[in-house]
């Protein structure tokens, strides 16, 4: 299965490569995962669960980052093992482009399954990848742009400790404050 698009994201090239490199990010942005650790360099490790069709399963394995020209370009490169359910792979290769006052974000993903869920269909497991690959890559975008929609004033680049991390401004100045100590890092 291969897909390619493109999103506009409200933030610059920079902020959007320093948050394609944060674990906290990616975990955040990747339907399904409980766990995420590991660093660019090395790569990370994540568990996932999800459900393709009638087949739920639990996949753990390994994301690794290649081709990096900060902060231009990556490729992405996962694998992830769902024990009798199979295994699923695939990558994808990430542009940067500044554009209308932010970032173009280009996406090309190729995925492949085998095993039981190989055994489902090519629509099936095709429809799967792509509402994947859609899903992930909006919960980026919205992740990205929270921080400038929600609260102009912390799009100003100040330090997030400065304000709504504390105390009892409720949840929503609790999130900001953590989304943008996970982008400025």
């Amino acid at each position: 299965m291969k897909l390619s698009a493109a999103q506009q994201i409200d933030a610059a090239p920079e902020t959007v490569w320093d948050a394609l490199m944060n674990p906290e990010i990616l975990m955040a942005a990747i339907p399904g995962c409980k766990e995420m650790t590991g660093n660019p360099e090395d790569g990370f490790e994540a568990v996932v669960v999800q459900k393709v069709g009638p087949v739920k399963a639990t996949f753990k394995g390994q994301i690794t980052l290649s081709d990096m020209d900060p902060p231009n370009r990556v490729s992405i490169t996962g694998e992830g093992k769902g024990g009798p359910a199979g295994f699923a792979k695939g990558g994808a290769d990430v542009t940067l482009t500044a554009k209308d006052g932010g970032t173009e974000l280009g996406y090309d993903v190729e995925a492949k399954v085998g095993g039981k869920l190989a055994q489902l269909g090519g629509r099936i497991i095709d429809g799967f990848a792509k509402k994947m690959a859609d899903q992930f890559f909006t919960r980026f975008q919205e992740i990205l742009e929270a921080p400038a929609q929600d609260d102009p004033d912390q799009a100003g680049g100040e330090p997030p400790d400065q304000g709504g991390d504390g105390g009892d401004d409720g949840a929503p100045a609790k999130k900001k404050g953590w989304l943008k100590g996970l982008i400025s890092h």
